[in-house]
């Protein structure tokens, strides 16, 4: 049996595949006239809020008035993720706004469960949270 093809060469290209086999989630940076806006895909389990954690943290270096953290296309949200969305929040506080987009029950639930919805600043879409910032 053959070894799949490694693309890149990062320090980062061992990190876990998902449980079916997928890749275990990505996020993507991108900047906008309001700010920048990190949208996350796939799981945000202990695979996927370390890539998170230091797309964030590339994020605070481009100095944004406003970071948005996208959650629309998540399909799980475990506890570490959770955490990572607390931190990005608290470590920016001061530096730019961190607002989360998060609408479906999957994601939504376990934020009003633990009551992060008292803490972040979470918006419905994507658009309510640009124009929050």
């Amino acid at each position: 049996m053959t070894e799949p093809e490694r693309v890149g060469g990062g320090p980062f290209d061992d990190e876990p595949a998902g449980l079916d086999g997928e890749s275990a989630g990505s996020v993507a940076l991108v900047e906008v006239p309001e700010g920048v806006v990190l949208a996350v895909t796939g799981p945000l389990d202990l695979a996927g809020a370390p890539k998170l954690r230091r797309t964030v943290e590339r994020a605070a270096r481009l100095r944004p008035a406003l970071l948005v953290i996208d959650l629309t296309e998540v399909t799980f949200l475990a506890s570490v993720g959770m955490a990572e969305l607390v931190r990005a929040n608290r470590d920016l506080r001061g530096t730019c706004s961190v607002h989360v987009v998060a609408s479906g029950r999957l994601v939504l639930r376990p934020l009003e469960l633990t009551r992060l919805t008292d803490e972040l600043a979470i918006h419905s879409t994507l658009a309510d949270a640009l124009a929050a910032g």
